[in-house]
């Protein structure tokens, strides 16, 4: 396939990271001012045929398809990035109509996993931290009395999914690394409450992640099995990723990012350390174009690319730049900078063919498709951009 130069163009080796940086937010700012009102009434998750799908169509439950996705924060989450950035009222009024249709996956217990933080952090949390809205904080509150309610203290560790549909895996003892940054809604609700169970229970939780899905080299695992009963751990899982042993990439970022954000909100210097170890991990593994693959260590062939595990690791490699001492900023921030600029370069779509910005997504690397948009990568990168214009909003 010829390459699309019109809206993969990136930076070019007379261009400056400045000028990179700041054609890259008009192009995202041009974007988003036609694509939020052409999917207002939308909450997507892919394109079809180019085109937003919409996960909020008929409002019924589908643990795969439906209002109770996970991914489904992340469009209200980029529309409240750039009510941020523009002061638009547009983003705002677009933003509150997902975080709206979301108030039905409320009435349904049963479709509701770990990833509710992942749901209401970028939607009702961010409309409340940037406006104040009463029916968002009681949404986030909510929210993270539903999280708080998957903690198991026989293992210190939040359930990750419930009963599978099939009647297959019996998962009352599965955690999995992405937790990490659900528990930013816990860290959230316990500072704005006062109340230091939902505090404790994230700690707990990020404890038992930094012992047992950590390996000593900074790669992780993605599930972590515990027998729900004595606590006692039972085995590990591939996963998303090639297989057991393997480095699953998003895991990678998810880790990076999630163990930050806990420094960030508790202090504690572990937290940070386990942060560090997992991104010089991933440093460590980055090709020399910049394009991150579904696992580090799959075959060469078929080598699939996953642009959500770059861009998430570029914001939380920044992330991990604001918290460090001076002399150590620059590793973390050239290597976001490296990922962001290969995306830009090879993977973004900037124009109207199609309404996703990133476009090498993979969900899994044994699912049967790869390679096609998914809006949370979209979200992670505006949001590193963002950190690095230094306009961003905290939404973790």
């Amino acid at each position: 396939m010829e390459k699309e130069s019109k809206w993969m163009e990136g930076p070019n080796e007379q261009e400056s990271e400045q000028e990179w940086l700041d054609v890259t937010i008009r192009k995202i700012r041009q974007k988003m001012d036609w694509v939020s009102e052409k999917s207002r009434n939308k909450i997507p998750y892919t394109t079809v045929n180019g085109e937003h799908d919409d996960k909020s169509d008929g409002g019924v439950y589908n643990a795969d398809d439906g209002l109770n996705w996970w991914c489904n924060g992340f469009w209200g989450g980029m529309l409240w990035l750039m009510y941020h950035e523009t002061g638009e009222e547009k983003y705002r009024e677009i933003a509150r109509i997902s975080e709206e249709k979301l108030d039905w996956c409320f009435m349904d217990y049963s479709g509701l996993h770990h990833d509710v933080g992942f749901m209401w952090m970028p939607t009702a949390v961010a409309d409340y931290r940037l406006t104040g809205n009463p029916d968002s904080f009681r949404r986030g509150m909510h929210a993270a009395n539903l999280l708080a309610g998957r903690f198991n203290a026989n293992g210190n560790f939040i359930r990750a999914w419930n009963d599978q549909p099939d009647g297959g895996n019996d998962t009352r003892g599965w955690a999995i690394i992405d937790c990490m940054i659900n528990l930013s809604l816990l860290y959230w609700a316990g500072e704005e409450s006062q109340d230091p169970r939902f505090t404790r229970i994230a700690m707990a939780h990020a404890d038992t992640a930094m012992k047992y899905f950590v390996r000593p080299d900074g790669s992780v695992r993605h599930i972590v099995e515990f027998d729900p009963w004595s606590g006692q751990v039972v085995r590990d899982y591939g996963g998303q990723g090639y297989g057991q042993g393997s480095s699953w990439t998003r895991g990678q970022s998810w880790g990076i990012y999630g163990f930050a954000i806990s420094y960030r909100h508790t202090g504690i210097r572990e937290y940070l350390d386990t942060a560090k170890r997992i991104a010089h991990y991933f440093i460590a593994n980055i090709p020399e174009d910049g394009l991150i693959p579904v696992d580090f260590c799959q075959p060469e062939k078929p080598c699939w690319q996953d642009d959500t595990a770059a861009a998430i690791a570029a914001s939380g490699l920044l992330e991990i730049a604001r918290l460090v001492k001076e002399e150590e900023q620059e590793m973390y921030r050239k290597a976001a900078v490296k990922l962001l600029q290969a995306l830009t370069r090879e993977h973004c779509c900037f124009d109207r063919s199609n309404d996703c910005f990133l476009q090498k997504c993979s969900g899994s690397y044994h699912a049967p498709e790869h390679e096609f948009p998914i809006i949370y990568g979209d979200y992670y990168f505006i949001e590193a951009m963002l950190k690095l214009k230094g306009n961003d909003i905290f939404m973790w």
